[in-house]
């Protein structure tokens, strides 16, 4: 009896964890900042793109300010907001053969992560992301029709900048269901690539 005793370990159950994971997924908003600033260039370049007349006559001074706004949209989005509101990041790099590759990532939510999103936070991300690109969209339609040509170098800018954010992030989001890291497979697919072109040869 003793020796069956010894021979048991304690093991931790945790009952609740799944309903403090619950529970902290459905809190309101963990990150005001990143939230805010997630729509706010965003809506500020569209607002400003929409009465720019009322605040400049100068449209260089319009172009300008609307380009800074989507530049600093591209960059926030892409290098914090994702990252802290959806846990979701993709970039560029070059390899030491000059050869450009894309990465797409996707963290997996953990209890233990205290920094992990809200279901709030994920749907003011996703609608942001997907909403400013149709706008845009709907820009570039009224300005070829009206005959705005001055105005269409910048929708498309517009147009360009969100949408590569829409299609980064919907890769990782894509990458991190399939449960394999979206650079992961692209390296292997180009791994394999290579080794057929070396056995044809």
């Amino acid at each position: 009896m003793k020796q069956a005793l010894d021979d048991t370990e304690d093991v931790s159950l945790d009952f609740g964890a799944e309903e403090e994971e619950r529970a902290l997924r459905t809190a309101k908003i963990r990150h005001p900042m990143a939230t805010f600033f997630h729509l706010f260039f965003r809506v500020s370049a569209i607002v400003t793109y929409l009465f720019c007349d009322w605040f400049s006559k100068s449209f260089v001074a319009c172009f300008v300010m609307i380009i800074t706004l989507l530049s600093c949209d591209f960059w926030s989005v892409k290098n914090v907001t994702g990252r802290l509101l959806v846990g979701l990041r993709w970039w560029n790099q070059i390899d030491e053969d000059g050869k450009s590759h894309w990465v797409f990532e996707a963290k997996k939510p953990s209890l233990q992560n205290k920094t992990t999103a809200t279901e709030a936070e994920a749907r003011i991300f996703w609608l942001g992301l997907i909403i400013c690109p149709l706008i845009w969209t709907g820009f570039f339609f009224s300005t070829l029709f009206s005959l705005k040509l001055k105005w269409l170098a910048l929708v498309i800018a517009g147009i360009s900048l969100q949408a590569a954010n829409l299609y980064g992030y919907i890769r990782c989001k894509v990458g991190g269901e399939e449960g394999v890291p979206s650079s992961a497979s692209s390296l292997l697919g180009q791994q394999f690539l290579q080794r057929l072109q070396e056995k044809r040869f």
